[in-house]
């Protein structure tokens, strides 16, 4: 490889060939971004980026256990990975002994496109969507609302090669849109957001037609005290609100009594029901349309993430089955520490079981309630029962007799997504959706409505 070669297969070969460690895990990502951004009814920017990351992992031998050092670079060039590698090389030197070293994975077939060039989006990918937007500026001005948001397309080519042997490579597309509409006095507002991989399913013209509906149930107040309420959570806050509930899975901490999973009196709660309604938690790396690595990809150890565990396959897994909880996620150590089988959280998330209802259809059925529009600022404050606190945004709507009757102010609310499942009386349609608070770290979920019967809305928020 020339001194001047940049391509990240090389990179990754020639980081390989230079380690002097008893073992080396090399992880390039070629990031590629495009992205528009709008202000009134009129764009205000847009970009393209590129950028490459490049994280060695090296693990040394000792007497007392294996040792390991992380050390992760942007914009790496062929000149810069000598110095990489032997300060990853010192940093495991430096460190103490790995609580969660493993044999570094071997046996994965090679990825047939390991050294092929890296895939990059453009501004091409706005060639529908732009045009389109321009016409939903148009709409908006001629009906007295104005539009706000960003477009954001990203795609990573990760590869992962291995002192054992592994080479892997995996492309993720990442779209999302988000958008505001308000009226011109800043007084009322409605979101939407969508995630997609490549803004062919996005239609802005039906955002900004549902955000006007939205604006026009806004346009009568109705102030409510804090209370339960039965209420309508859309797909978009489901989601937010299960994510973190995967997150705080770890079949480790579970094991300790630590977490919500913790069983009374030891071990963890696998082979509780949790809910009475016939739902399934799922990831699947190859779920259509959230596509995602069907393999690890960990720029360092924690939680349930180890860096000895890349490249390891993930399979599809289902972490609530029927309602019953199936699995928490591990690493291969923690699953030998607790007993539990190897799950790697995946970089999706489903939810499915309900029933074939929209969500205008479960408003329909509402006889007084809350419909949600989104949730915010989430926040953990009890671990043991995972109970977060946060706040709705740009729209609470009151629903009476099977209609939505008005506007009403904002709540911080406090709830456990444990609990919710527990208590939810009904689940609709599964859909596509875009997390609103936790966009920025995990997109590719699809998500039914839930209604909840007393949802705990602690207090009134004046947020618009």
């Amino acid at each position: 490889m020339s001194a001047r070669s940049s391509k990240p297969h090389e990179i990754v070969e020639r980081a390989l060939e230079l380690s002097r460690a008893d073992g080396c895990v090399v992880i390039a990502d070629e990031h590629s971004t495009a992205n528009l951004r709008w202000a009134g009814n009129a764009l205000t920017t847009n970009g393209v980026t590129r950028g490459r990351s490049l994280t060695v992992v090296a693990t040394v031998d000792g007497k007392e256990g294996t040792a390991s050092g992380v050390v992760s670079r942007a914009a790496v060039t062929a000149d810069d990975l000598e110095p990489l590698v032997r300060a990853a090389e010192a940093a495991a030197r430096g460190a103490g002994p790995a609580e969660d070293a493993q044999p570094l994975v071997t046996g994965v077939t090679e990825a047939p496109d390991f050294t092929d060039a890296p895939a990059e989006t453009s501004s091409a990918v706005f060639a529908d969507f732009a045009p389109a937007l321009g016409e939903a500026f148009a709409r908006a001005r001629a009906g007295g609302r104005e539009l706000y948001g960003f477009a954001n397309h990203e795609l990573v080519s990760t590869y992962v090669g291995t002192s054992t042997g592994l080479r892997l490579r995996h492309d993720q597309p990442t779209g999302t849109l988000e958008l505001n509409a308000k009226s011109p006095d800043r007084t009322r507002s409605a979101w939407a957001g969508r995630s997609t991989r490549d803004f062919k399913d996005v239609d802005p013209g039906a955002l900004d037609a549902e955000l006007a509906v939205r604006l026009g149930w806004a346009e009568r107040r109705v102030d409510l005290p804090a209370g339960r309420y039965e209420t309508l959570l859309p797909p978009t806050a489901v989601a937010d609100l299960l994510i973190y509930q995967l997150w705080s899975a770890s079949g480790r901490d579970a094991a300790e009594g630590r977490t919500v999973f913790s069983k009374p009196g030891g071990g963890t709660r696998v082979g509780e029901k949790l809910t009475d309604l016939p739902l399934t938690l799922r990831s699947d790396p190859n779920e259509p349309g959230l596509e995602c690595a069907p393999f690890v990809v960990a720029h360092s150890s924690g939680g349930d993430q180890s860096v000895f565990d890349n490249g390891l396959p993930v399979a599809p897994t289902e972490w609530i089955a029927g309602g019953r909880l199936e699995h928490l996620t591990t690493t291969r150590h923690s699953a030998g520490l607790t007993g539990l089988p190897v799950a790697p959280a995946g970089g999706n998330l489903i939810l499915d079981g309900g029933q074939d209802r929209s969500l205008e259809d479960m408003v329909a059925s509402t006889e007084r309630g809350l419909l949600l529009t989104c949730l915010w600022y989430i926040r953990e404050v009890d671990p043991a029962t995972l109970l977060l606190t946060g706040l709705t945004r740009d729209g609470v709507y009151l629903v009476e007799n099977g209609q939505v009757t008005g506007q009403v102010n904002n709540f911080r609310f406090n709830e456990s997504p444990v609990d919710l499942l527990g208590r939810a009386a009904e689940a609709g349609r599964t859909e596509k959706t875009l997390p609103r608070e936790w966009s920025d770290w995990f997109t590719r979920t699809a998500m039914p409505a839930l209604r909840v019967p007393d949802f705990n809305m602690s207090s009134v928020s004046q947020g618009v």
